[in-house]
């Protein structure tokens, strides 16, 4: 095969995107060459897709932050051909080509071998969504997140993040709390562990800087209003993930909560993470951190040519759970 499929969004004549026939580049030393089976759908795949977000650096660029697949050619010592890798983060779909295509050509260095338990498609339900789940739960548990210190508020819980951070938290033995204004979805959140559930209307939080004391920490994927309200009620010592920022980027709060009651705000960042992190935990998803329900959360499997249609669905907030992106090399 000479050339490939690739979904690349161009900003000439305009915003646009769409497939393309791209020449298979021949690696040079340090770089891995992937044939990719395997991608999926994140909030920031949509952004960057449409336009609505200023996700890319550069133009043209094929879209897609995560990849896994096989290794095809290798100019890197640590992999050979047939090693099954993925690749998530570092610079895929802002200054680099990303995984939304038939081959991929990235550093060695950002390629994590496929840890056994896994395999290209689970490995890409999980994908970038559940890599920063993971990272969220490491931060908070090195601040020292225990289930004791009470019910852990997830917001966004019907986002790829929120339905993940569901699970691995309620296998983990904490308390789930589910936010969500999808009611018809609620049954869904409950079989992947979620405790109880509250409406977007419903979460308290009031406007002193400190309400009443509720949560033992948070996972929020939000951000704006409702991120404000969760400082004013997490419970002393507890820990706030901070993750995403659909609701907003402004943070009105005080220092009050941070000093009074001791809570921390960790800020999320899943790009640009140490290798042996990464390895580490990629390798907890693969195991002790797998999410009991994954396949419950995969909601839909499509191919390069339904990309435009998830992407607005997805910015309209009609889509739930993981969308899986097949690229037939499995």
């Amino acid at each position: 095969m000479t050339t490939y499929k690739a979904f690349r969004i161009r900003h000439d004549d305009g915003y646009r995107a769409g497939i393309e026939a791209l020449s298979v580049p021949a690696p040079g030393a340090g770089k891995v060459l992937i044939r990719v089976a395997y991608s999926s759908v994140n909030y920031k795949d949509a952004l960057a897709g449409t336009g609505q977000g200023k996700i890319l650096a550069t133009f043209p660029l094929v879209g897609g932050v995560d990849a896994a697949g096989i290794v095809d050619v290798s100019g890197d010592g640590r992999f050979t051909p047939g090693d099954p890798v993925l690749v998530t983060g570092y610079g895929l779909s802002f200054d680099h080509d990303g995984g939304y295509a038939e081959y991929l050509e990235v550093p060695g260095d950002w390629v994590v071998p496929m840890p056994p338990g896994l395999d290209p498609r689970n490995a890409m339900i999980l994908g970038t969504a559940g890599f920063t789940t993971a990272l969220a739960i490491h931060r908070m548990q090195v601040n020292d997140q225990r289930p004791d210190l009470g019910p852990v508020l997830v917001t966004g819980a019907t986002g790829g993040v929120g339905a993940i951070a569901i699970d691995i938290l309620r296998h983990l033995g904490y308390e789930p709390v589910a936010v969500s204004g999808k009611q018809e979805l609620y049954g869904w959140l409950r079989e992947l562990g979620a405790a109880r559930i509250l409406g977007r209307d419903e979460l308290p939080g009031g406007k002193r800087p400190l309400e009443k004391a509720l949560w033992g920490g948070a996972l929020d994927t939000v951000g704006g209003e409702m991120l404000t309200r969760i400082t004013r009620t997490i419970k002393p010592a507890g820990n706030i993930a901070s993750i995403g920022l659909a609701g907003g980027s402004e943070l009105n709060t005080t220092v009050m909560p941070f000093i009074l009651r001791g809570a921390s705000l960790l800020g999320i960042n899943s790009v640009h993470v140490p290798h042996q992190l990464r390895t580490q935990l990629w390798t907890l998803l693969a195991t002790d951190w797998r999410p009991p329900h994954l396949e419950r959360i995969l909601t839909s499997t499509i191919g390069l040519e339904g990309l435009p249609d998830v992407f607005g669905s997805m910015l309209a907030g009609q889509t739930h759970g993981r969308i899986l992106v097949e690229l037939g090399n499995s």
